[in-house]
């Protein structure tokens, strides 16, 4: 029972604050930056910029109609994060990884969630740009705790080994 209650209070502990860190950088940027005003952190490879994506990522679904939208993009999300939830809740034989994973998956779907509800968008305002290597659309800490997190439980697919396969008896 012990083990269990300091599960509990860690995966709301790393959602908290994946949910916390989220909408504080957001509230700051809704406050301090313009809207598609370009603010240079490093040159001009990490550039802040606030946009309102009415969709999700890379502003897919925008076009759909408020009441799809709503559905496609709060309620669906809603019931994978709660699933998501009562999953790391509920199994026992969880990697570490997993775990945190899953928290951050459903800390920045939390965050992403309560702009949908507040604001009817999600507020974007990071975007890099490494030239010809590498360039992403605009994002948010949500983003990346969700990437993160897709990444941590993807570790023990990626490491772990495949299973041996059993000899065959000579006939």
């Amino acid at each position: 029972m012990k083990d269990k209650l300091v599960r509990i209070l860690s995966v709301l502990f790393l959602i908290i604050t994946q949910v916390g860190c989220d909408q504080v950088s957001k509230k700051i940027v809704r406050e301090k930056i313009e809207y598609h005003e370009n603010i240079s952190i490093y040159k001009d490879n990490l550039i802040l910029t606030k946009v309102e994506n009415e969709g999700a990522f890379l502003s897919l679904g925008s076009e759909l109609p408020p009441g799809t939208r709503a559905v496609v993009l709060s309620i669906f999300p809603a019931i994978i994060v709660l699933l998501a939830f009562w999953f790391l809740i509920s199994q026992k034989d969880l990697t570490n990884s997993l775990i945190i994973g899953l928290s951050c998956i459903i800390g920045g779907g939390i965050g992403n969630l309560i702009d949908r509800i507040l604001y009817g968008s999600v507020t974007d305002f990071m975007h890099i740009n490494l030239g010809g290597i590498f360039r992403t659309g605009i994002f948010n800490v949500a983003d990346l705790s969700i990437m993160a997190g897709i990444f941590l439980t993807m570790i023990p697919m990626l490491f772990s080994k495949a299973p041996a396969e059993s000899p065959k008896e000579n006939q």
